[in-house]
């Protein structure tokens, strides 16, 4: 069977080789490169590398060097068909038949390719002709120099309904490919076809190899009717599909692995103006909101690429959408940043006021993903009321919930757990409480040491609880990564359990407590399953029920949140008793109403029938 080279392309994109690599050889990535031990010799110190960026994997000892499939064939036995279909099926691509219509479209799209570039030439001729003076004129004005318009293959539909037509027809093209290839339109009428893209400056969007596969014309009639869109794309053919093609991206490509970084804007003339003043690694997306398969593209190219987008409201749109398309793709290792542009600013004109360091200070104070979905909920400060906090969480905890990847949906949790309940101070309290709290303790009277203590305790048997009933993973797993415990040793465990658990789906107590020993946690492990702690919460016990452990971890979880409500509470009543103001009063009576929700939780918990046997 045969795959064309488009196909086969696709499938290099939507697969990483060092995931499927990493199946069989354990990789640590060095630089832009993974190493590890060679899996077609024996070998001790690792000479196997794996480059993704340019899709070969090589050993330096045995000199094995292939592609993804290579490695697919030589480690499973496969033949190259078979190797194809296993990885098309793993990424969920249809593979094409191999029928003679499959090789008839296959000799069409390498024809198509054709077409295409020979309409790049005329429309490149056409810029330096008379009738490309003003096209001409408009990109000089906008600060292009000639090595840029001839890098980027920039030309001139001149206006007029077929000097396309007429010349490529001409020059005895077929005028069905020119409909194929989306250059010209046939109306519904009797009418003859006419030229797609007139009185525009044109720019060729090109694949990863640098053919050209389509194009978007920018009008020259700045006093058209609105009803002309100011850019026109080709239509979606048989070489362009919109949402999975960046523009720039032959040029990006190379600049993007010596750079090791990818910037994403939102226009051609963006991403050119970025080429002219140095940021050769930067790409567009077509003028369409980011989507899925533009994500893929990035990420093949660097692993966490800069979206830099208009700092107007339709900029900071397309940037929330890109966040909310991300979410579910997220893995380890790869993100995305954004970077904020002043408003009513873009790339283009930043660099043209004020040059292209204002542009590399914009790119260094790019922002993580965790902390844009962080400054959009929260507008950049943590809610005063707790009312305004739980709703805060509610919706951060929404967004976590839609990342697939356990361990990254792990870590966003307890990320956005650190922010709304920060690690305590010295003396007990949130950086964000105010004096003058009260002492926290089991009691009124208790002193420092024994609130210490208390807490500690609640910390070690959710943990305890955790560890000998692995199960609850998926239940009480993404809760107990929003707390922080007062111990950094006992809190340091948390999350590599949490870390562990999500990495390792179906471990049990035993293996579990293993993985703790081995990254040097064994004394910690000892004082925290044993009987002292057992003594306080019979349920954390690994001969317990799991519906029993559920429970008694349910009511610890409350004790300590309610904790902090009961500091929040004697805070709103001297709060009202100074002003009793309507606000001072509906703030006391919101925190009342949270602690008699849970008021049956913690009586079990205080009068000690939570500790029965």
């Amino acid at each position: 069977m045969a795959f064309s080279a488009q196909f086969l392309d696709e499938l290099r994109v939507r697969v990483s080789l060092a995931d499927v690599v990493g199946r069989r050889v354990r990789l640590t990535r060095k630089g832009r490169e993974h190493t590890g031990l060679c899996p077609f010799h024996k070998e001790k110190s690792p000479s196997f590398t794996v480059n993704e960026e340019k899709g070969f994997y090589h050993c330096f000892g045995c000199q094995a060097h292939g592609s993804v499939f290579d490695f697919i064939m030589e480690t499973e036995g496969l033949s190259f068909p078979e190797a194809v279909e296993r990885l098309a099926q793993e990424a969920g691509v249809e593979v094409p038949q191999d029928t003679p219509e499959e090789r008839q479209r296959q000799q069409r799209s390498k024809t198509l390719i054709e077409v295409m570039e020979a309409a790049t030439a005329w429309y490149e001729k056409a810029l330096r002709m008379p009738e490309g003076k003003t096209a001409l004129d408009y990109l000089k004005g906008r600060g292009l120099d000639d090595a840029t318009i001839k890098q980027f293959r920039l030309g001139v539909a001149p206006p007029g309904r077929d000097h396309l037509r007429a010349a490529l027809t001409h020059a005895g093209i077929d005028i069905e490919l020119l409909l194929e290839a989306g250059l010209i339109i046939q109306p519904d009428d009797e009418r003859p076809p006419y030229d797609r893209f007139r009185d525009r400056v044109m720019f060729p969007i090109g694949d990863r190899r640098g053919r050209i596969i389509a194009f978007g014309g920018r009008t020259l009639d700045e006093n058209a009717d609105k009803k002309v869109p100011k850019y026109l794309n080709s239509p979606e053919t048989a070489l362009f599909h919109k949402g999975h093609t960046l523009y720039g991206l032959a040029q990006a490509g190379p600049a993007s692995h010596s750079a090791g970084a990818l910037i994403v804007t939102e226009g051609y003339m963006d991403v050119i103006a970025l080429y002219q003043a140095g940021f050769q690694h930067a790409v567009a997306p077509l003028g369409t909101a980011v989507t899925e398969g533009q994500i893929q593209l990035m990420w093949k190219l660097v692993r966490e690429p800069i979206l830099c987008l208009d700092g107007d409201s339709a900029g900071q749109r397309a940037a929330a959408k890109a966040a909310e398309r991300a979410l579910p793709l997220l893995k380890p290792g790869y993100g995305l940043r954004f970077a904020g542009l002043p408003a009513g600013e873009d790339p283009d004109s930043l660099i043209a006021k004020q040059g292209a360091k204002a542009m590399a200070d914009i790119l260094a104070q790019a922002l993580p993903l965790s902390e844009v979905l962080w400054q959009s909920e929260s507008g950049g400060r943590l809610p005063a009321t707790p009312e305004a906090r739980a709703a805060l969480q509610q919706r951060l905890d929404a967004h976590a919930k839609r990342i697939e990847d356990r361990t990254v949906r792990a870590h966003f949790t307890a990320e956005f757990g650190k922010r709304i309940w920060p690690p305590r101070e010295p003396d007990g309290r949130r950086p964000n409480e105010r004096s003058g709290g009260g002492v926290r303790g089991l009691s009124p009277n208790a002193g420092p040491t024994t609130h210490i203590d208390a807490e500690i305790r609640l910390e070690q048997i959710l943990l305890a609880v955790m560890i000998n009933h692995p199960a609850a993973f998926d239940e009480i797993g993404e809760r107990l990564g929003t707390v922080s415990f007062s111990a950094p040793e006992l809190d340091k465990m948390r999350q590599e359990v949490l870390k562990t658990l999500a990495e390792h789906s179906g471990l049990d107590s035993e293996a579990l407590a293993n993985q703790l020993k081995s990254c040097g946690y064994s004394s910690a492990l000892d004082r925290l399953l044993s009987a002292e702690v057992y003594d306080n919460a019979y349920f954390a016990r690994p001969d317990g029920t799991l519906e029993a452990a559920l429970t008694g971890w349910e009511e610890t979880f409350y004790r300590m949140r309610n904790r902090d409500l009961k500091i929040e509470i004697d805070e709103a009543r001297r709060a009202f008793k100074d002003d009793p103001s309507e606000a001072a009063g509906h703030r006391l009576k919101v925190l009342m109403e949270q602690q008699m929700a849970g008021a049956g939780l913690a009586d079990d918990f205080d009068d000690g029938r939570a500790h029965r046997t």
